[in-house]
């Protein structure tokens, strides 16, 4: 729990405070903010830094193997006039996880507004009684505790800035409300997919979802924690299933496609923003519909 959150095992009053600005556009600006995004070197992550930065912010943009995010953060850069830099991380990795988010923190502005724990990696090899138990391991660790080692370096971050109310360089915060965790689950979450078998991913993105709603207790006095919920997208991350099974999957859409990374950016941008500092512990299914039948 935060600093006195609870008392004799009831909540204590005030532990948040509203925004003092009621129009609301302005609840949507994150200028002179600073957001990291794990798994951003294309699809749903490069999106999300790209709406962030379009909104204002400084934006740190994380990979694995992809090292066209090195390009792709210049870009941002020129484009929105903020600063972005990519920086090679494995998530799974709990001390270096740790190690970059303090390097990143110094070097963009000694703060941290905003994490987005979007890595993650699908289950390819169908029914889990012959799956491999390493293909079980790797989509695990990857997508479920590289989540957990994010939040754990960035809530240390968030406590000290709230408790504080300096950077880490010992200047005064401006404009810093509460920290913003959003992970990235998945409406695989919240159903079981067919015709494709993904027990493990299931698994990993229903605790992602919780994880997160844990978290937004036990953070409530310096963070908000949230997820997004994403259906089938049109991204890379699916482009090793076949075409007639995603033809299955859009005749259960009732939208009747698949979903494109830019139209998550409204959702990322609300969770990260100031237009949300009433909600927490929420997750939101952005899945043309997929999960209402």
């Amino acid at each position: 729990m935060g600093d006195n959150a609870m008392v004799n095992g009831v909540f204590a009053t005030n532990n948040t405070t509203a925004p003092t600005v009621e129009r609301v556009l302005p609840l949507f600006s994150l200028k002179g903010k600073t957001a990291i995004v794990s798994g951003a070197g294309a699809g749903i992550g490069l999106a999300v830094a790209q709406g962030y930065a379009e909104a204002g912010a400084n934006v740190a943009i994380w990979y694995n193997s992809n090292k066209k995010a090195i390009e792709r953060a210049a870009d941002i850069e020129k484009t929105y006039g903020v600063k972005c830099k990519a920086y090679q991380v494995n998530v799974t990795d709990a001390e270096a996880v740790e190690k970059i988010v303090i390097e990143i923190v110094k070097e963009f502005n000694g703060r941290l507004d905003i994490f987005v724990a979007n890595s993650g990696i699908p289950w390819t090899q169908g029914a889990m009684i012959t799956g491999e138990l390493s293909h079980y391991h790797k989509v695990v660790s990857t997508d479920l505790d590289g989540t957990f080692f994010c939040a754990r370096a960035v809530g240390k971050i968030w406590r000290r800035q709230k408790l504080e109310g300096i950077d880490i360089n010992g200047n005064k915060l401006e404009n810093f409300t509460y920290g913003s965790f959003i992970a990235t689950a998945s409406m695989s979450g919240h159903i079981v997919n067919i015709p494709q078998l993904q027990g493990a991913y299931n698994a990993a993105k229903a605790g992602v979802i919780h994880l997160c709603r844990s978290l937004s207790v036990e953070w409530v006095q310096f963070a908000r924690a949230n997820s997004v919920s994403p259906g089938y997208m049109a991204t890379e991350i699916s482009d090793f299933v076949p075409q007639e099974t995603k033809n299955i999957w859009k005749s259960k859409i009732p939208m009747g496609r698949e979903g494109e990374a830019h139209e998550l950016k409204g959702a990322y941008l609300y969770f990260a923003s100031d237009a949300s500092t009433y909600t927490t512990g929420a997750d939101l299914i952005v899945d043309g519909g997929y999960c209402v039948p």
